[in-house]
């Protein structure tokens, strides 16, 4: 019972992910390690599940390890300058057959379809061709990189078609140009060209290693990261990739982590915050509530009904992350004074370590001040102490306008407390 009930819990908690994912195109890029290891076959069934829940899916496999193991087995090595790989025609050869392997061996995997396993009655399409047209890196400083090259153009109209019809499309790290020449890619260059050209939702690179350091980073701040993953993901935020998500992909299961839970495993990119602090909306009236509910219920905040938040709606601030409000809190100008009070000032417990109720007291002192207000007061029971640590002072009733002492509750017996502005 206690494994349905963690099952029927984690469905419901992630019902708003699968709601917002379907119909969404995602691009996902994953170095060819990944087919290496033996857990492979988890990563596919994740994928996979991604499809089946309606998810347009676009991968960008890398082939690294498998060219460089033709190379050593043929006693060649490709050659780097600048930190630009210099790619021969006995390389393109190894590359051509490495990326041809590693494409076929995903669509194996893909088709598979066995009783015992996840994909068991599945029938996923793969689609791939040659969606990108490439040109020669050419002549750089005097060195001439020969076969390798940098995207030219990708074919969106071609990729949306096959996604349209169902399948998964796979996009490989070879282009040919308008003259039939093949060109040695960077494949993660590839999924941010493919990112852009379709506008993808979401861009998502498996990365080797362990999670970075960031959870969370606005384009502005990721542009100051020298990290080659990090760049590569603020040039796609800039071409018009709404999320970038950078996933450890050794850790099992990350991807359905990352994008099935409200705070992720890996790195988030965005041209804007994740979290919005906003004024309060119509649509956030549930969200109000269900914050303060807990509160309501063992005495702390006195009750409001939904009725009375949606007369007060235009006093409140909302906290906002991945569509969830996590924290709230209102500012109430006294009548006839340069008073205004704190009141429902509530934080999400899973949150509250992030600063968010002081961020949400700020943003009320600049609303306070832009009204005229000279002084912020808060009713509280249990909060006292951290009040006091934002600037607070005790206060009496009495310096308290008449009309606002009428609504005060002996029986509560909450503390008095003042801030100038």
């Amino acid at each position: 019972m206690e494994d349905l009930a963690r099952l029927v819990r984690w469905f419901r908690h992630s019902s708003p992910f699968i709601h917002a994912h379907r119909g969404r195109t995602f691009v996902v890029h994953f170095g060819g390690e990944a087919l290496l290891d033996p857990a492979s076959r988890g990563l596919v069934h994740d994928l996979a599940l991604l499809s089946g829940l309606g998810v347009r899916l676009v991968l960008v496999p890398g082939a690294r390890p498998q060219i460089e193991q033709r190379l050593a087995a043929s006693g060649a090595a490709i050659d780097y300058v600048n930190g630009l790989r210099i790619t021969d025609t006995h390389a393109l050869t190894c590359v051509c057959d490495a990326v041809g392997s590693v494409r076929l061996e995903l669509e194996a995997l893909l088709s598979m379809s066995l009783a015992n396993s996840p994909m068991a009655g599945l029938r996923l399409q793969a689609a791939s061709g040659n969606f990108v047209t490439a040109r020669p890196l050419g002549v750089c400083d005097g060195v001439d990189y020969l076969h390798t090259g940098e995207v030219r153009r990708i074919d969106a109209a071609a990729i949306h078609g096959r996604l349209d019809d169902g399948a998964v499309v796979l996009v490989s790290p070879v282009g040919v140009s308008p003259t039939g020449e093949q060109f040695n890619l960077y494949a993660e260059d590839v999924a941010v060209s493919v990112a852009r050209a379709l506008q993808a939702d979401k861009l998502l690179f498996l990365h080797e290693g362990p999670a970075l350091e960031h959870s969370e980073l606005t384009v502005e701040e990721a542009a100051r990261i020298q990290d080659t993953h990090i760049q590569r993901a603020v040039q796609a935020c800039r071409g018009g990739v709404a999320r970038v998500h950078l996933v450890p992909r050794a850790e099992d299961g990350a991807l359905l982590g990352e994008l099935f839970t409200r705070d992720g495993v890996g790195t988030l990119i965005t041209p804007q915050p994740f979290e919005q602090l906003r004024a309060a909306r119509a649509e956030d009236i549930s969200g109000i509530l269900a914050l303060i509910e807990p509160l309501e219920a063992d005495g702390t905040l006195i009750r409001r009904t939904r009725d009375r938040i949606e007369s007060e709606l235009d006093q409140f601030m909302v906290m906002e992350r991945e569509g969830t409000v996590v924290a709230c809190a209102a500012l109430q100008p006294v009548s006839d004074s340069k008073l205004a009070e704190v009141a429902c000032l509530t934080v999400h417990p899973d949150y509250q370590r992030g600063a968010r109720g002081q961020k949400l007291l700020q943003q009320l002192e600049q609303k306070a001040r832009a009204q005229g207000c000279e002084n912020l007061f808060v009713l509280t029971t249990r909060t006292a102490h951290w009040f006091r640590e934002q600037g607070f002072e005790p206060g009496e009733l009495s310096d308290l306008p008449e009309s606002r002492q009428a609504g005060y509750e002996p029986s509560r017996g909450s503390k008095l407390l003042f801030k100038p502005l």
